[in-house]
């Protein structure tokens, strides 16, 4: 055999030789990565093993890979790019590479670092891209393998463990805000009352429809004492967990100050303001009403903050309780109260309300306005006020019909027997 022969057939060892060490590195690598990611090592530590396999072993001078949460693209490792160029939103190029491809775009700021782009897709949607800078790419071309295919499987492989592990953690928050609803509602479940009186001096019923399974509304209805009633109506700004928990410790400081029966009306609403203001920090708001009424005297007094002023139906004549002062919350120092004050000579209808009532649209984006409500009542007056409720909500999902609530809905509905039989003097003790 010649020499020539000889350098031939010991260049194919060594081309075969190479290769053997190659296919022996991708072996290695792939199975150093899934042990890692068996061991559930950390996802920027998945990132950094990443990193270090493309740069350090294989030479790849320039890369980003990029995946996303909730929709948002972002570059969570890279090499070679500076910072400025990185900030650059890709979500518009990004649909495009549906397949391993070259890249030419020399005017783009970050684009035109890269010559091909490796796209992961589980099913039908992207989970990762890896962008890839020529150098390094090029030079292990000429080894005798294809550089991108191993780069391809690991970056298959990252990018599936990290798709695994956003939604083994989006399971968990999902489990977490589970439990915390549960809280909310047995929070919210105490709140509401789950009965309000019917008897021969005044009858009460209520509706509570949450948007979000928990609320920032509320009602209630107090026996203060001294044969006087109180029953009341609020509204928190905002939805959800934190607007319920905010309304249970409203409601702890209005069952304090209701029941101090010789709190004048203005040191009633200031001391309230105070203590919403001290609980939200100005964050939020609370509008309210509340009414107290003298069962002998047939007096109702009221204030209303910032609320919707609840209908009163007496005699034939729809009133709106409308006296009060600002939202809660709001200010320092509420800047003027006044209340209503009502001498009753017959029975009364009431209907309180939150504005997820009125704020309510149909199909042909009318609202279920005040109009409405007002029409409503004056047909609907002489029934029981568990019977108008009922009825109440049956009009509103009629009026609305194939649309969901976009607020949560309270209201309730009273009447207070003015001529009752069995009303006497209080018994004084001597």
């Amino acid at each position: 055999m010649d020499t020539s022969q000889n350098i031939k057939l010991k260049t194919r060892e060594e081309i075969l030789e190479t290769k053997l060490t190659l296919q022996q590195l991708q072996f290695n690598r792939v199975l150093e990565i899934t042990q890692a990611i068996n061991d559930n090592i950390a996802i920027v530590d998945l990132f950094n093993l990443y990193k270090g396999l493309l740069t350090w072993e294989m030479g790849i001078k320039k890369f980003a890979l990029y995946t996303h949460d909730d929709e948002v693209w972002t570059c969570v490792t890279s090499a070679g790019i500076e910072e400025k160029d990185l900030a650059v939103d890709l979500t518009t190029y990004l649909p495009q590479y549906q397949r391993r491809r070259y890249i030419d775009e020399p005017e783009h700021a970050l684009l035109q670092h890269f010559s091909v782009v490796v796209p992961v897709y589980h099913k039908e949607y992207a989970i990762a891209y890896a962008f890839l800078g020529s150098e390094g790419v090029d030079d292990l071309g000429t080894q005798g393998y294809d550089p991108l295919t191993l780069i391809s499987a690991i970056t298959n492989i990252i990018a599936v463990a990290i798709e695994n592990k956003r939604l083994f953690k989006r399971q968990l928050d999902q489990e977490r805000l589970k439990r915390e609803m549960e809280l909310a509602v047995q929070v919210q479940n105490m709140l509401i009352p789950s009965e309000l009186p019917n008897n021969e001096r005044y009858e009460f019923s209520g509706i509570y429809q949450p948007h979000e399974g928990v609320g920032g509304d509320y009602y209630d209805f107090f026996e203060v004492g001294g044969g006087e009633v109180a029953f009341c109506i609020a509204d928190i700004s905002g939805k959800g967990i934190a607007a319920a928990l905010l309304m249970s410790n409203f409601q702890a400081n209005l069952q304090t100050l209701v029941h101090r029966k010789y709190l004048s009306v203005k040191k009633f609403a200031n001391r309230l303001n105070s203590l919403v203001l001290r609980t939200t920090q100005g964050d939020k708001f609370i509008t309210f009403f509340i009414a107290r009424y003298h069962v002998r005297k047939k007096r109702l007094r009221y204030l209303c903050a910032g609320h919707n002023p609840p209908f009163m139906y007496t005699q034939g004549k729809i009133q709106r309780l409308d006296k009060g002062c600002t939202i809660l919350g709001a200010f320092s120092k509420i800047p003027s109260i006044e209340f209503g004050e009502i001498f009753l000579e017959e029975d009364a209808l009431f209907l309180l309300y939150t504005d997820g009532l009125t704020d309510l649209q149909n199909e042909d984006d009318a609202y279920f306005d005040d109009d409405k409500v007002e029409a409503f009542i004056k047909n609907n007056h002489d029934l029981s006020v568990k019977k108008f409720n009922d009825k109440l909500m049956k009009e509103v999902n009629e009026f609305k019909g194939p649309r969901s609530f976009p607020d949560d809905i309270s209201v309730l509905t009273g009447r207070l027997f003015v001529n009752a039989k069995g009303i006497e003097e209080p018994t004084v003790k001597k």
